[in-house]
């Protein structure tokens, strides 16, 4: 019986412990959006990732259910305070009496732990307008009363009304500065490739991505490939967004992620439904200035043509004046 005792005192004192640090200070709980960009009032997922950093000089745990929706919450409200009703399933999967499983989380000091959620599995978006978005997060999941919720950051959540579609049902992207619909031209490929490469010279990501096949460029490695195609519609979406997420941050595909100074189409060729375009690209370096062949291929869908794949062939260097 005094095995017993010793056995729930350590799992107070450790709950206790796990407070405290939140209460101090040392172990930061922040959210952020995964997927920075123009959200519309549709299906489409709002990624947010979650980021627990310890800054504790010793380890700390928290239960992390398999399904998140018992481990973390979401509390969105309108600029006027009013709470945004839950989604039906989240209703149905937290009053349902089924085993809630999950595993122990051990951050150790001075690392984090990161994961994302989509907003919309949590909250029901019936109208556009701006949001207060709060994480709480609990440690003993949400059916334990041991230690209550600890609250993130905010962030600000603006929803569109719904997306515009231009020719042929196509949706539009927007600019995310200046709010002006990026519309899909019917222009050959040579042109295709000037417009996003002009676009990453000016550090203008929806230009940049506005002729990108997303998911034609997560399919460019085979590993990735047999992965998206044994994944459901909504693991293929995350994919996708993961995928522009890291592209953004050259994370992956580095050598389409960095700025040319400056480039010259040297080739374009092309049928009904493919076409290849090679560029030379020139990257300004302090002494030098290196050289790289591009070749870009398109494929025409909707009678819109898009870049799904690329190559690149290193062509030396020369010197700057």
């Amino acid at each position: 019986m005094r095995k017993v005792y010793w056995f729930l005192l350590i799992i107070i004192l450790t709950g206790l412990s796990s407070l405290y640090a939140f209460e101090a200070g040392q172990v930061e709980f922040n959210i952020r959006f995964f997927d920075r960009r123009v959200y519309y009032v549709e299906t489409d997922p709002i990624f947010v990732q979650v980021t627990i950093t310890n800054n504790s000089p010793v380890p700390y745990r928290f239960k992390l259910a398999d399904d998140r929706a018992f481990s973390i919450d979401f509390d969105i409200r309108t600029m006027t305070n009013r709470l945004l009703p839950r989604a039906e399933l989240l209703t149905e999967k937290r009053t349902s009496t089924n085993n809630v499983f999950f595993r122990e989380i051990a951050i150790e000091s001075g690392e984090s732990f990161s994961f994302v959620e989509d907003l919309r599995e949590y909250v029901k978006f019936e109208q556009p307008g701006s949001f207060r978005v709060r994480a709480l997060v609990y440690p003993e999941l949400l059916r334990s009363n041991v230690i209550p919720a600890i609250e993130s950051n905010f962030l600000s959540l603006n929803l569109r009304p719904a997306s515009i579609h231009g020719p042929d049902g196509i949706p539009l992207e927007m600019d995310v500065a200046t709010g002006a619909v990026l519309v899909r031209q019917r222009i050959p490929p040579d042109e295709v490739v000037t417009y996003m490469l002009t676009g990453r010279q000016q550090s203008q990501w929806e230009r940049f991505f506005l002729y990108l096949d997303i998911e034609s460029m997560v399919q460019r490695d085979p590993a990735q490939r047999r992965r998206y195609i044994a994944e459901n519609e909504a693991g293929r979406r995350r994919m996708v967004t993961e995928y522009r997420q890291n592209l953004q941050n050259a994370v992956v595909d580095g050598d389409i992620h960095q700025i040319p100074t400056s480039f010259e189409i040297l080739r374009t060729v092309y049928n009904n439904d493919e076409g290849s375009v090679v560029v030379l690209q020139r990257y300004r370096h302090a002494a030098f200035t290196e050289l790289r062949h591009y070749t870009y291929f398109l494929e025409k869908k909707d009678n819109f043509w898009t870049i799904v794949n690329y190559t690149v062939q290193g062509m030396g260097t020369t010197a700057n004046n």
